[in-house]
């Protein structure tokens, strides 16, 4: 069987980043937000973003990594995993 959805080396690593981050940020703004789980998943998930995309521009600008905007993508991607199994133990316990 052929598998057609082949994901590079360093998008996985992006993705298992932005998975701990989506477990981790979630437990933190929990703190801020009590009354308003939304706020703590939408501001975690906002945070993900800003921290995927500000490493690329960091990388961009200093020139001491490579500038893909997928790379960002895929930390958004585990973040919104990350987000979601956190929610499962939110929610559970």
């Amino acid at each position: 069987m052929k598998s057609y959805l082949k994901i590079p080396a360093d998008k996985w690593k992006h993705i298992i980043v932005g998975a701990i981050l989506g477990i981790g940020f979630p437990i933190g703004f929990r703190y801020f937000f009590a009354e308003n789980l939304l706020w703590a998943f939408a501001g975690s998930l906002l945070a993900i973003a800003i921290i995927g995309y500000g490493f690329e521009i960091f990388s961009l600008v200093t020139g001491l990594g490579h500038y893909d905007v997928m790379d960002a993508v895929a930390t958004v991607a585990g973040g919104i995993g990350g987000i979601t199994i956190s929610a499962l133990f939110i929610f559970l316990i």
